[in-house]
C-alpha cells in the first residue's frame, strides 16, 4: 500500500541525514506550538488591560484546563501513535476504529469535565485558593468558558487523529485560523471601545472566556465538517462500524496515561503554587502567571526539537540503525542546551521589559523578574531533561517521564515551596528556589536514567552515546 511505502521511504531519507530530518520534523512542531503560544500570550495581553486581579482571577483556572489537556493530549500522543502503526500495518480498519475510540474518549472527557465545572466549579476555584474579587473573577471566567469545553477536546483528539496518518498541515492551518479569530474577538468581547464609537460589549474577564469559546466552536465546525461532510481524512469515521475493542482501548492507554498522568501532576503542582502564592499577595499569582507566558517562549523550540527526537529515535532504533540513533541524540540535546542557553540570557537581560507588556502594576513586573531571573539559571537544564524525557519515549519507555515529574514536582518542589513559605515564612523568591532544585534534581535523574537505557540498547563494542554526554 502507498502509506506504507511512503513511510519506508521516509524512514530511509532521514537516514541519510539525520541532523537535517531534526530540522525538518521540528519546524512543523514548531509552528503548531508558537500558535497556540502567540494565543496564550496574546489573551493575556489583553486581561492584563483589565487588571491584575484579573490575571489573577485567569491564573486561578489553569490547573483545572492544564488538567483537561493534559488528558487530552496525552491520551492524544496514544491515538497518534496506535493509528499510525495501523496504518503502518496496512490494517485500515482498525486504524478506524482507533479514530473511533479516541472520540468515544474526547465525548467521556468532555462530559465529566463540562458537568464538574457547571456543578462544582466555583467549589474547585475556592479549594485551589480563590477568594473574594479574585474568586468572582475566576469563576466568572470559568462559567462562561466551560461551556466550550467539548469544542476543545474533540478538537484535540481530531489533531491526533489526523497526525497519525502523518497530516500536520491541516490541522495547524485550522489551529492558526482559531488564534486569529480569538484575537480579533477578544478586544471586542473584552473592552467597550469607547474610541471606535462603542462597538465593544465591555464583558471584561467573561468576554474573554467567551472569544475563546466562540472561536473554538468555529473550529471544531470546520473540523467536523472536513472529516464527516467532505472526508478529508485517510481514516473513515464510520460510527456505525464502532466496534469497542479493549486491545485497542489498552493499546491507546498504555502509551498516552504516562504522559497524561504527568501533565495532571504539573496541574496539581500549579495549583499548589497558586495556593501558597495567593498567601502573599494576588499580584503575586498574577506575576508567576506572567512569567510562566514568558518562559513558555524560552521552551518553545524545546518542545519542538524534543517532539521530532522522539520520531526520529523511534524509527533508528526500530531499523536498528544504532549510529544514526546514537549522533541524533547527541545533536538533539547539544542543539537544546544551546538554544535555551541563548534565550535564557535573552530573558535574563529583558526580564522586565518582557513582563511589562503585559501589565502596568509595578508590584507584579518585579515579581515576574524575579521569578525570571532565577529560573532562567536552570532553564539549560530543564531542556536538556525534556529532551532526554522525549528520547526515552523513543526508545518505548513512557515511565522515566512520569516519575520524573512526580519526583520533581510533588516530590521536591511543592513539599519544599510549603515548607520555605508557610513554615518559615520565608520571602517569595524562595519559592522560586523549590522550583530550581526540582529542576537541577529532574536534570541529572532524567540525564542518567537515559545514560541507562541507552547502554542497553548500544552494542557493548560500539562507542555510546552515554559516554559522550
Amino acid at each position: 500500500m502507498e502509506i506504507k511505502k511512503d513511510s519506508e521511504s521516509r524512514v530511509k531519507s532521514f537516514l541519510k541525514n539525520p541532523k537535517k530530518s531534526l530540522w525538518t520534523l521540528a519546524i512543523p512542531i514548531m509552528f503548531g506550538i508558537g500558535i497556540q503560544t502567540f494565543y496564550n500570550l496574546i489573551d493575556l495581553l489583553f486581561i492584563g488591560k483589565i487588571s491584575g486581579d484579573a490575571i489573577a482571577g485567569v491564573a486561578f483556572n489553569m490547573p483545572i484546563f492544564f488538567l483537561m489537556l493534559g488528558l487530552t493530549m496525552g491520551l492524544g500522543s496514544g491515538v497518534t501513535a496506535s493509528i499510525a502503526r495501523f496504518i503502518g500495518e496496512d490494517n485500515k480498519n482498525s486504524a478506524d476504529n482507533s479514530a473511533g475510540h479516541a472520540l468515544a474518549m474526547a465525548g467521556f472527557i468532555s462530559v465529566v469535565f463540562t458537568l464538574l465545572g457547571i456543578f462544582y466549579g466555583k467549589e474547585i476555584l475556592k479549594f485551589l485558593g480563590a477568594e473574594n474579587i479574585i474568586l468572582n473573577l475566576a469563576w466568572e471566567y470559568l462559567s462562561t468558558i466551560v461551556i466550550g469545553l467539548p469544542f476543545m477536546v474533540f478538537s484535540g483528539f481530531f489533531r491526533s487523529i489526523l497526525a497519525g496518518e502523518g497530516d500536520m498541515k491541516f490541522p495547524m492551518m485550522i489551529a492558526g485560523l482559531g488564534t486569529i479569530l480569538n484575537i480579533i474577538l477578544d478586544p471586542i468581547f473584552i473592552f467597550k471601545l469607547e474610541q471606535f464609537g462603542n462597538i465593544g460589549l465591555g464583558l471584561g474577564v467573561g468576554g474573554a472566556a467567551l472569544a475563546t469559546v466562540i472561536s473554538q466552536l468555529i473550529v471544531f465546525i470546520i473540523f467536523v465538517y472536513m472529516l464527516f461532510v467532505k472526508k478529508h481524512a485517510y481514516i473513515s469515521f464510520n460510527l456505525k462500524d464502532f466496534t469497542p475493542s479493549s486491545k485497542i482501548l489498552w493499546d491507546i492507554v498504555k502509551v498516552g496515561m504516562p504522559a497524561s498522568l504527568s501533565m495532571v501532576i504539573m496541574a496539581m503542582g500549579q495549583g499548589v503554587f497558586n495556593k501558597i502564592l495567593i498567601n502573599y499577595s494576588s499580584e503575586t499569582v498574577a506575576a508567576y502567571q506572567v512569567a510562566g507566558r514568558i518562559d513558555m517562549l524560552v521552551f518553545l523550540p524545546i518542545f519542538a526539537i524534543a517532539g521530532s527526537m522522539t520520531t526520529l529515535v523511534g524509527m533508528f532504533y526500530g531499523a536498528k540503525e544504532m549510529n544514526a540513533l546514537n549522533q541524533i541524540i547527541y545533536y538533539g540535546i547539544k542543539c537544546s542546551f544551546f538554544i535555551t542557553l541563548f534565550s535564557s540570557l535573552i530573558v535574563y537581560f529583558f526580564a522586565e521589559s518582557f513582563s511589562s507588556i503585559f501589565t502596568q502594576d509595578q508590584q507584579i513586573i518585579n515579581v515576574s523578574v524575579g521569578f525570571l531571573q532565577l529560573l532562567c539559571l536552570v532553564y539549560p537544564l530543564v531542556s536538556i531533561a525534556i529532551t532526554s524525557g522525549r528520547v526515552m519515549q523513543g526508545l518505548g519507555k513512557g515511565l522515566p517521564v512520569l516519575i520524573i515529574t512526580i519526583v520533581r514536582v510533588l516530590g521536591i518542589s511543592a513539599p519544599l515551596s510549603i515548607y520555605f513559605s508557610l513554615y518559615l515564612n520565608k520571602p517569595v523568591d524562595w519559592n522560586w528556589y523549590a522550583m530550581m532544585i526540582g529542576a537541577a534534581t529532574s536534570f541529572f535523574i532524567a540525564i542518567n536514567w537515559m545514560r541507562i537505557e541507552l547502554k542497553k540498547v548500544n552494542n557493548p563494542k560500539e562507542e555510546s552515546i552515554a559516554s559522550v554526554i
